[in-house]
């Protein structure tokens, strides 16, 4: 399922088209979403004034007072093309905003609704959200606080981290970096960590977030992504290992992407590029958690 800074780039492709235009067109398919059909012609013509997100959840704000709410959940895609040239795809389309010149398509979601002000206000899933893990007002002493409340204190961080609840927009490979940056143990409770911990981890949860947000889904650090990424090209070519050199992280395994792009999230067995250490996989409640066991020891 995408994570925040996915759903944040997918808007971003989306308002580049859509945002101060008027809607020339709309569907919404009819088999799916009926009460939705029954107001595409009353939209037809709003303008769209912006395309915000919360979380995982994108909202297309519309001048006429409505916003659309929609959840890629695990199948949506979204395609921005322009009007006139579908992608070719088996998926079903189930929203499609046209402009005059463009076209944002909502592929496979299952989670489409139309609201008003009160709406959103009461609406089951986004009135149950924590903070946006890419709001920019969100700070470090913020994440602390929420962590040290009542609310949340005494459960796991392996839990909170994929608690939209507790903060919006973090899954399963942002859970990974986050805690593997901040070097927390996954099964460590709030309670339990001194307010520098917490601190540190407040810092790194921005810090992973919006590096991901920035370079496409890539967390660990530009430097040692760039070496990383350089070590797979050279093994691809070769078809053996490279060596890293004394002093490198040690050079990844041929696994595609997730050998550069990661510090841990995929990269079971493989040698932590901090301390060499075989990375760990757990699952925690049917979710996949990836953990070097040296770097996030519970006795550190």
């Amino acid at each position: 399922m995408p994570e925040g800074p996915e759903v944040r780039k997918a808007a971003d492709r989306i308002g580049a088209v859509l945002t101060g235009q008027k809607l020339a067109d709309i569907f919404f398919d009819p088999e799916v979403f009926p009460d939705l059909a029954r107001h595409e012609k009353k939209l037809t013509g709003q303008h769209v004034l912006r395309i915000d997100t919360h979380g995982k959840a994108m909202l297309t704000r519309l001048g006429g007072g409505k916003t659309i709410y929609s959840h890629n959940q695990l199948y949506g895609r979204w395609r921005v093309c322009t009007r006139g040239e579908f992608p070719d795809t088996n998926r079903s389309l189930r929203l499609a905003l046209h402009t005059t010149e463009h076209s944002a398509l909502l592929y496979s979601a299952s989670a489409i609704e139309l609201l008003d002000a009160d709406g959103l206000r009461r609406h089951r899933y986004l009135s149950r959200l924590g903070p946006d893990i890419l709001d920019e007002r969100l700070d470090w002493k913020a994440l602390r606080e929420r962590a040290q409340s009542p609310e949340f204190k005494r459960r796991s961080l392996a839990a909170l981290y994929v608690d939209q609840h507790y903060l919006a927009g973090s899954g399963d490979y942002l859970r990974s970096e986050i805690l593997f940056a901040a070097r927390m143990h996954p099964w460590a409770r709030p309670c339990e960590l001194p307010t520098t911990a917490l601190s540190q981890l407040g810092r790194q949860t921005l810090t992973i977030a919006r590096r991901s947000y920035r370079t496409d889904g890539v967390t660990n650090p530009p430097n040692l992504a760039a070496r990383l990424r350089a070590q797979v090209v050279a093994a691809e070519t070769s078809g053996a290992a490279t060596s890293s050199g004394r002093g490198a992280p040690a050079a990844p395994r041929n696994k595609g992407n997730e050998a550069w792009r990661f510090a841990v999230f995929r990269r079971e067995g493989d040698p932590c590029y901090a301390c060499g250490t075989p990375i760990e996989r757990v699952r925690i409640g049917g979710r996949a958690l990836y953990y070097c066991p040296a770097c996030q020891s519970a006795n550190r």
